[in-house]
């Protein structure tokens, strides 16, 4: 997150206003030199990547996804990735990180309209209905992260934590994501290598 420069609530409960220069023996003293165009292109891909916990060859299928698409890509990449499990999950606020998410989705402490799913990566659809299990509901992570209030709760989605209920009620935007992005900038980096 340093060396982005930016806090990815995804990634890291932790922030980077403590120490908000680059990594390293000269961060604090390093000037900011003037990044290039693909550096640039690069920080914004990896902020996604990051961000979002996906590895480069599944970012890549999702661009190729987000082209064939009617809507523009960038606002179509953002929204497919808003859309998996583990993110809402984490959105929902039943889990610190999204990585958090993930191993709750994993372990099977989740049901989509009814059946249990353990695949993280399940893209979810308006009308849509998670539910904790039964068993679960207590879980120490989920009752920490419900208790310390997280802000980043989309208007795409209804949240019911006392019933441990969450509703998709739309498709997320492209301005969806919960940290400051350039999404023109990832379409053009892929625009090149694909």
């Amino acid at each position: 997150m340093r060396s982005l420069g930016v806090d990815l609530p995804g990634l890291s409960k932790k922030s980077i206003e403590r120490r908000p220069y680059p990594p390293g023996q000269h961060g604090p003293k390093a000037a900011r030199r003037k990044l290039s165009d693909f550096a640039r292109q690069l920080m914004e891909k990896q902020k996604l990547r990051l961000n979002y916990g996906i590895g480069e060859r599944q970012l890549r299928r999702l661009v190729k996804e987000a082209r064939g698409s009617k809507t523009a890509t960038g606002d179509k990449l953002v929204e497919l990735l808003e859309r998996r499990l583990d993110n809402v999950v984490f959105r929902a606020g039943f889990a610190p990180t999204i990585p958090a998410a993930r191993q709750l989705v994993n372990h099977g402490h989740f049901s989509v309209n009814g059946h249990r799913v353990n695949i993280a990566s399940i893209r979810l659809r308006a009308g849509d209905e998670i539910t904790m299990r039964e068993k679960s509901s207590k879980l120490a992570i989920v009752e920490e992260a419900l208790a310390s209030h997280s802000p980043l709760k989309p208007d795409w989605i209804d949240v019911r934590p006392d019933q441990r209920h969450v509703t998709v009620r739309d498709l997320p935007a492209g301005d969806a994501a919960p940290f400051p992005l350039d999404i023109q900038l990832v379409v053009e980096y892929y625009s090149k290598r694909m």
